[in-house]
């Protein structure tokens, strides 16, 4: 049977079925709905030749260039449906929801499976992803000069019950020039936009949410600009970390990366370091000096946070004296820092 059904509705099942994206293989790689499996009707070029014959000969010369091209395909199509959803029991969509959606929920209920044919499709699902970037959320941003071990502190917040979103994670991208670690690979900018949306939606909107404080970009993903001025606006506490243990922290993280992957990656910010501090920090990977390269970059870095710290309001910004080696000591010292600036605030508005 084939059950009509929207995005807002698949959203609130109270159990997750399979999601079948009929599109092509190259429309899903852009962007796919998360955890989506793709069972394509037409691969790329096929794709094409009936947009092609749609366009020079009509609709109905299309559909049958389309079942010409599909008809081989159709056993296949129910065999790879069955190895996703056993229980015969899935959700099915294509760009716009029409014909190629249509025509695998047909085949599909054919053979008896429980079809919710997904209205509107991907296009409609694009339309909620931007909406949950846009709805109101209640941020609480961690801040800190690099190395200050936000990341492990955003994760031992998750541990102690606290709502996170790992911006850097989704990104696949530690947001640095060495973002990549030599070897992340990010998604695509709808991707990441469709993996932000569904990771907001399992979040309670009425409970506070930690993320870390980032510039408008976590490498080539740009953060949807709804959502980062959230986090421009947000109360920022400001990890406090020594110089050297931050440095420590550093190469632990980045010393034993490839050395021609450093040298490069700094090479690529030789005007924001400058000549001589590219060339004193390249030689120092070279020799091994890791914490020698840290601190010459850093200085990069850190004049560039304290400039991002000019555009906050300074009554939303609080001091935590965090040590950077140790995640859940930050952690407590953060919430408490937390708990101490709601009583202010709650006392002074009283």
């Amino acid at each position: 049977m084939i059950h009509p059904i929207t995005i807002l509705e698949l959203m609130k099942l109270p159990d997750r079925m399979p999601v079948l994206d009929v599109r092509t293989p190259e429309e899903f790689r852009k962007g796919h709905m998360p955890l989506a499996a793709n069972l394509p009707l037409f691969d790329n070029e096929e794709r094409a030749r009936v947009g092609t014959t749609y366009k020079q000969q009509g609709r109905e010369a299309a559909i049958l260039l389309g079942f010409d091209l599909a008809g081989p395909k159709w056993s296949g199509f129910i065999r790879q449906a069955l190895a996703l959803a056993p229980e015969k029991k899935l959700a099915v969509h294509c760009w716009r929801g029409g014909m190629r959606s249509g025509a695998m929920a047909w085949a599909l209920d054919l053979y008896g499976f429980d079809v919710y044919l997904i209205k509107g499709g991907y296009k409609h699902y694009r339309s909620w992803t931007r909406k949950q970037a846009e709805a109101p959320y209640s941020l609480q941003v961690i801040g800190g000069m690099t190395g200050s071990g936000k990341t492990k502190l955003l994760h031992e917040l998750d541990q102690l019950g606290e709502q996170i979103i790992d911006l850097e994670d989704l990104a696949q991208h530690r947001g640095s020039s060495y973002g990549t670690l030599n070897s992340l690979i990010q998604p695509s900018q709808e991707q990441f936009e469709n993996n932000l949306a569904a990771h907001l939606n399992q979040l309670d909107p009425n409970r506070e949410i930690w993320v870390e404080d980032e510039s408008g970009n976590v490498g080539r993903c740009m953060i949807p600009r709804s959502f980062w001025q959230k986090i421009r606006k947000a109360p920022l506490f400001d990890l406090q970390v020594d110089a050297e243990q931050r440095v420590e922290n550093l190469v632990r993280e980045y010393g034993s990366l490839d050395k021609d992957f450093l040298i490069e990656c700094t090479e690529r910010i030789h005007k924001r370091l400058g000549l001589q501090n590219t060339k004193l920090a390249t030689t120092a990977i070279r020799d091994n000096r890791m914490a020698d390269f840290i601190r010459l970059v850093l200085v990069y870095y850190d004049k560039t946070y304290r400039a991002t710290m000019t555009g906050r309001d300074p009554a939303l910004v609080f001091p935590v004296i965090a040590k950077g080696a140790d995640a859940a000591t930050d952690a407590r010292r953060l919430l408490e820092t937390k708990r101490t600036t709601t009583r202010l605030q709650w006392t002074t508005h009283k």
